[in-house]
């Protein structure tokens, strides 16, 4: 889960990280009066789920609260690469001496997390990571002790002449640790964590992102969710408790367990197919998530043949069948559908198929039924 750089910041401000002055606004009028109170040049910047808002022109410089209200008018319902602008953050404009990267990752190599610095600040971290890597320092945090005084000193000591900004480089990055431990995150980012003219370090941008998986543990973030920024398909399957990625192929496809599943859209590519989605039913083998299964991906246009491939283990096949012929018998489904079933009841689910009278395409392994589905998607 993602949450705007304002809120990010309002988390930054709670355990004492230092960022430029500002608030939120969604109209023009409360950018006037926020800009006013600043009393002093301005930067509004677009808050949507996307890079790049500068280049899009989503980041502006304002020398008055006229010309701020101006710039807002402009922002606010721009489209950038697909979301519009609905709020804007409006933040005094610092002079930046030179931008930094301080990140804090789960790296799955390492199996800890880990901070990255970087002097490359200001710029987008996966092309730095692509093309010059030398330029990213890491250091894995042990979880028994925390970010340690050596692992800053080994980061940070070609960076901060300053001992003070040592001091407040080193004391950033234990917060930003404290942060991504109490709230279960997947990334804490600044970027950049900018040197200002007159000697101060602070965030000058802030990104927070969250394990999904722990959500439930923090209702106050799950309320910081832009539901506006999250496809409706999406937020629909998780309360049914299915897993769904919207793609952009026309063979859709449903499936039970997540390996599978991309062992699935592996094969739908293995024959010059794109998959329209990801979608696991999970174990349990309810065939009322089969009917909602069918009618997320009905309702993408794009779908032009339906490839169920189950493995029943805890899932029975069975329920499969009969989920298929109540979906079958509530919503027209114009595309051909391919079905293989293996595992639990299997002979039980075949008998159920064969007798509803549906036009539906039987396959008996992986493979067949994969190619089938491409090639009735063509």
């Amino acid at each position: 889960m993602k949450i705007h750089e304002y809120q990010a910041k309002e988390i930054f401000e709670q355990y004492n990280i230092p960022t430029p002055k500002g608030k939120v606004a969604s109209t023009p009028d409360e950018v006037y009066q926020i800009a006013k109170e600043i009393g002093k040049k301005v930067v509004v910047k677009a808050q949507v789920h996307v890079g790049g808002r500068g280049k899009a022109g989503g980041v502006k410089l304002a020398d008055t609260p006229e010309q701020a209200k101006d710039v807002a008018t402009k922002i606010l319902g721009m489209d950038i690469k697909g979301l519009t602008v609905k709020k804007v953050l409006v933040v005094e404009a610092v002079e930046i001496q030179k931008e930094l990267y301080l990140g804090l990752i789960l790296d799955r190599g390492p199996k800890k997390v880990t901070i990255m610095v970087s002097e490359a600040g200001g710029m987008d971290i996966e092309e730095v990571a692509a093309k010059t890597p030398e330029k990213i320092l890491k250091a894995s945090i042990d979880p028994l002790l925390g970010v340690k005084g050596f692992q800053a000193s080994r980061l940070f000591m070609d960076i901060f002449k300053d001992k003070e900004q040592y001091k407040t480089a080193l004391s950033v990055t234990q917060k930003l640790y404290q942060i991504f431990m109490d709230k279960d995150c997947s990334l804490v980012e600044i970027n950049p964590f900018a040197i200002l003219k007159d000697g101060r370090i602070i965030a000058a941008d802030a990104k927070i992102n969250f394990d999904d998986n722990a959500l439930e543990k923090h209702q106050d973030i799950q309320k910081l969710m832009d539901l506006d920024a999250v496809d409706k398909n999406e937020l629909e399957a998780n309360e049914y408790g299915l897993s769904f990625v919207q793609l952009d192929g026309n063979v859709g496809c449903i499936v039970n367990g997540a390996g599978l599943a991309m062992a699935t859209m592996d094969g739908v590519k293995l024959y010059k197919g794109e998959p329209a989605n990801f979608l696991d039913v999970g174990g349990s083998s309810n065939p009322q998530k089969v009917v909602k299964a069918l009618e997320i991906i009905m309702s993408n246009p794009k779908v032009k043949s339906i490839l169920f491939n189950i493995f029943g283990g805890i899932t029975r096949c069975d329920d499969i069948a009969t989920g298929i012929i109540d979906a079958l018998n509530k919503i027209n489904i114009p595309v051909p559908i391919v079905v293989r079933l293996t595992g639990t009841n299997e002979e039980i689910a075949r008998d159920i198929l064969n007798k509803s009278g549906k036009d539906l395409i039987p396959a008996t392994t992986m493979d067949e039924a994969v190619k089938k589905a491409v090639e009735l998607a063509k």
